[in-house]
């Protein structure tokens, strides 16, 4: 099922160099060597660079380790309000946790080798994380995430069983780790699940700091102007959620400076070929304004499966 087609030139603006972006990983073979994993599969250890490796959670404790760095992240580092409950127990957990797989970037050694020594109060080896929910696991539970901010169910039932989704979330690392090296090597481990699990489509909310639609008035219309979803892939926000991101004329949009006011993630997102939903989304909690991304796997630029190769070379393995 899965194509492989050229990037749309409409998004050739973002090949711009940004740190932190998903992207990162075409430059793995100037930047790093990559060591893949000898451990046997059922451990699902996905990589390693110098001490990092990547792979998934493996217990409970894992689970709560990448909670912890995300309520560090969220609600330390950046302006999430936590309940009660959450300050208590110093962890970011919600019932999808349970039914998610979290991929884990772990430092091996403590931080000793990077500049990273942990201090008392910083001694998890997580150092970032992707929590991803596939379509056949969500089905058996209380569905997607992602429901609660856009109507994505018809999507998915109009593409489906031709395509198989899967959700991304609370994506974060680490802020003294927040660099290409480590962000890279969170992605190599994703792409390598999203071969793995045969996965077409990539769906989930990406986020802009604060809930003033101003402050991010030119960013968003350039995002609607340009990187919104064709009829194909088209999704709105729920009705009572939507705010319009059409907020400037396309002529009226400087072009540099609205990609400099799009999060280095979402602009990741963008040069790997994804497409914007309809409408943004404030999340009061997270004090952040929300937006859909839809990344279907044929849109993917080929360039970037030169590392870790193409979805065909993934599926001709599974079935030898």
């Amino acid at each position: 099922m899965t194509r492989i087609k050229r990037h749309r030139a409409a998004l050739r603006p973002l090949s711009e160099s940004l740190d932190g972006a998903p992207w990162a990983v075409s430059n793995t073979r100037q930047s790093s060597k990559w060591v893949e994993s000898k451990r046997t599969p059922s451990i699902k250890t996905y990589g390693r660079v110098g001490p990092l490796e990547v792979r998934l959670a493996r217990t409970i404790q894992d689970i709560r380790l990448a909670q912890q760095l995300r309520y560090e992240v969220f609600y330390e580092e950046m302006s999430a309000e936590p309940n009660e409950i959450a300050k208590m127990r110093r962890r970011d957990e919600d019932a999808f946790d349970s039914i998610c797989d979290h991929l884990l970037v772990v430092d091996l050694d403590g931080g000793k080798n990077s500049g990273n020594i942990w201090t008392p109060s910083r001694r998890s080896p997580v150092v970032g994380t992707y929590r991803v929910l596939r379509q056949e696991v969500a089905e058996r539970h209380q569905g997607f995430y992602t429901q609660s901010e856009y109507d994505i169910a018809p999507l998915i039932a109009a593409r489906s069983p031709q395509y198989r989704f899967m959700e991304l979330g609370r994506s974060c690392v680490l802020k003294p780790y927040r660099n290409k090296r480590s962000v890279a090597l969170l992605w190599h481990g994703l792409w390598t699940y999203i071969r793995e699990h045969r996965v077409d489509v990539m769906i989930g909310c990406a986020s802009f700091p604060g809930t003033d639609l101003d402050v991010h008035a030119e960013a968003l219309s350039f995002l609607h102007h340009n990187a919104q979803a064709p009829p194909k892939w088209h999704c709105k926000a729920h009705d009572h959620l939507y705010q319009s991101m059409n907020r400037m004329p396309k002529e009226d949009i400087d072009i540099r400076s609205a990609l400099k006011a799009v999060p280095p993630l979402i602009k990741g997102y963008l040069r790997l070929g994804a497409f914007i939903g309809d409408g943004a989304v404030i999340d009061h909690q997270f004090d952040t304004t929300d937006v859909l991304i839809i990344l279907p796997v044929e849109e993917i630029d080929p360039r970037y499966f030169d590392r870790f190769g193409t979805p065909e070379e993934q599926k001709s393995r599974i079935s030898e």
